[in-house]
């Protein structure tokens, strides 16, 4: 026995002193990369007021801390994109759930999707009006129906079915947004435009656990003043979100017409897995595409080693991440 243990000593020293076994072993012995990324919209994001900039990275640190902690512990990476994504639907800061914009009518009307990178499931709400949380809506068709995408009222009855909060339009109808509506619309009566109105305040989320599983969502209340129960890419999946765990997680914000037809965060995917691109070369290829259409916009992804990219070709993008290896940041500005 004695030299039984002898003979493994020296093997255990002979593979770790030789570098290739070495990092074989240590890299076993790390613990998996987890982590997320977020954002809360791209567009005309440029020197605001130094408070309301602070309530805006607190509210960003807010949803990211609250995905971290389920990931922290285990967690799924779709719970983990949920707990982010509400935090921000119940902000009026963001347009998405509480602070939604108004179409044409002086309405919200809100989309969500999400997808899960394991088994390619997806579930997706258009056109809701009641639903408090339109991503827990998303997740319960992704979860608990047999369909991918539901719309308008069939969508708002879903929910509420599946026992999740629904409110009266009131509840999401802010003063500033009604404010914002009369001028846009006093703006396009004159054939003018206003910059201030041009932001984009989606909101998503892209996740991995510690499983190696990802997912994306993605939250918004759409266009300001838009007419004829206009659907964005936001719960187009393919187009605003797309997960893969053999490649990445996508979640976008924009012109959402461009998004759909280049398919966005599909195309990321497709760079990745067809041509080997890295996540970095696959979103910057996937958002000239939509550039050279003309629009405009950003997105958040996370490959499935943990690597982190956003990109956006706006004055802005409200944006953060944090992950197991100590790195996070909050940034909003170019």
């Amino acid at each position: 026995m004695k030299k039984i243990a002898v003979l493994l000593a020296l093997s255990f020293l002979l593979l770790t002193a030789y570098k290739p076994f070495k990092t074989l072993f240590l890299s076993a012995q790390n613990k998996s990369v987890y982590g997320l990324v977020i954002h809360g919209g791209a567009g005309y994001i440029k020197n605001l007021p130094p408070e309301k900039e602070k309530k805006y990275r607190e509210k960003l640190n807010e949803a990211l801390e609250a995905g971290y902690v389920v990931l922290e512990k285990g967690g799924k990476a779709e719970d983990a994109v949920v707990a982010a994504i509400t935090i921000l639907e119940d902000s009026p800061l963001f347009n998405a759930g509480k602070g939604s914009v108004l179409n044409h009518l002086g309405q919200v009307e809100m989309d969500a999707s999400i997808m899960r990178g394991y088994d390619l499931n997806a579930g997706a709400v258009a056109g809701v009006h009641h639903v408090k949380n339109p991503i827990l809506a998303a997740k319960a068709v992704m979860e608990k129906s047999k369909h991918v995408m539901l719309s308008c009222g069939g969508a708002d009855q879903y929910a509420k079915e599946m026992g999740l909060d629904v409110m009266p339009q009131e509840y999401f109808i802010l003063p500033r947004r009604t404010e914002q509506l009369k001028k846009i619309q006093e703006k396009n009566n004159k054939n003018t435009e206003n910059s201030s109105l041009k932001k984009h305040g989606t909101v998503g989320c892209v996740a991995l656990d510690k499983q190696g599983n990802i997912a994306a969502g993605t939250s918004t209340g759409g266009l300001m003043n838009k007419k004829f129960g206009r659907i964005g890419d936001s719960p187009i999946i393919g187009a605003g979100t797309y997960a893969n765990n053999s490649t990445s997680g996508i979640s976008c914000t924009g012109t959402g017409e461009y998004f759909i037809r280049t398919l966005a965060a599909h195309t990321v995917s497709d760079l990745m897995e067809f041509q080997k691109a890295d996540l970095q070369t696959a979103m910057k290829k996937a958002l000239e595409k939509v550039e050279n259409l003309g629009g405009d916009g950003g997105m958040i992804g996370m490959d499935k080693n943990g690597k982190v990219f956003w990109i956006f070709n706006t004055e802005g993008m409200f944006r953060a991440m944090k992950t197991s290896s100590g790195e996070k940041k909050i940034q909003m500005y170019k």
